[in-house]
C-alpha cells in the first residue's frame, strides 16, 4: 500500500536474502534466477566483477521479459585482495573464517536495474567494511557445523548466527546481506520505476 510499479518487477536472483530485503518494502515482484558464467576476467577489479555479472544476470531475464523492470546483483566477499566465495565444504569454511578472523575485510556489492523495452539501463557498485572479533577455535568447529556457512559468500551471515563475529560495520549494512536496499530504492525512483504515495489522512 502506497508503493506503485510503473511496471513489474523482476528479481533475477535465487538469493533468499535479496528476495526477503525486497520484500520488506512490500513490494509485488517475480523472482526469476538466472545462470551466468561467474568466472573473473583477467586482471578485473572486485567492482568490474560485481557490476558485469550482475548486469548479466539482468539482461539474461530482460530479454524475456523487455517491458519489466529486471533487478540483478551480485556479491563478494574480499580480503588481502583474495575473493571468498561460497565454501565446498567444512575445511574450506574452517580456512575462510580463520583468513577473517580478528580483522576487516571487504564486501562488494553490484547491481543492474533494466528495462530493454525503454532502453534503460542503470548500475551501480557498493561496499561496505566488516571487521571480524577474533573467533576462537571452538566458536569456528561449532559455526561450520551448522547449515548457515555454505551458501555465503565468506562463509558467514550478517543476519544470521555469524553475526556475533562482527564488531563494526563502515557503510551498508544490507549490502552485506546481498542487496544494499538504499541505494536500489534510489535507483528505481530515479527512473521512475517506483513511486511513494502517501497513505490518505483520518
Amino acid at each position: 500500500m502506497g508503493l506503485t510499479l510503473s511496471h513489474p518487477l523482476i528479481l533475477a536472483s535465487a538469493s533468499p536474502r535479496r528476495e526477503e530485503l525486497l520484500r520488506l518494502l512490500g513490494l509485488d515482484f517475480q523472482v526469476l534466477p538466472s545462470r551466468v558464467d561467474e568466472t573473473f576476467f583477467v586482471n578485473e577489479r572486485p567492482g568490474e566483477h560485481v557490476l558485469r555479472l550482475a548486469e548479466n544476470k539482468a539482461h539474461v531475464v530482460a530479454l524475456m521479459h523487455p517491458q519489466a523492470w529486471v533487478l540483478g546483483a551480485d556479491t563478494i566477499v574480499v580480503i588481502d585482495g583474495e575473493v571468498l566465495g561460497k565454501p565446498a565444504d567444512p575445511p574450506a569454511a574452517a580456512r575462510m573464517l580463520e583468513k577473517l578472523s580478528g580483522r576487516t575485510h571487504e564486501v562488494y556489492t553490484g547491481f543492474a536495474l533494466l528495462r530493454l523495452a525503454a532502453r534503460i539501463t542503470v548500475r551501480q557498485e557498493v561496499r561496505s567494511s566488516v571487521t571480524f572479533r577474533n573467533i576462537s577455535p571452538d566458536e569456528k568447529m561449532w559455526y561450520i557445523r551448522s547449515p548457515e556457512p555454505y551458501d555465503k559468500a565468506g562463509a558467514y551471515a550478517v543476519q544470521g548466527l555469524g553475526a556475533f563475529f562482527i564488531k563494526e560495520i563502515s557503510g551498508s549494512y544490507t549490502n552485506v546481506m546481498g542487496l544494499p536496499l538504499c541505494e536500489v530504492v534510489d535507483a528505481l525512483k530515479t527512473v521512475g520505476a517506483l513511486s511513494f504515495t502517501p497513505p490518505p489522512e483520518g
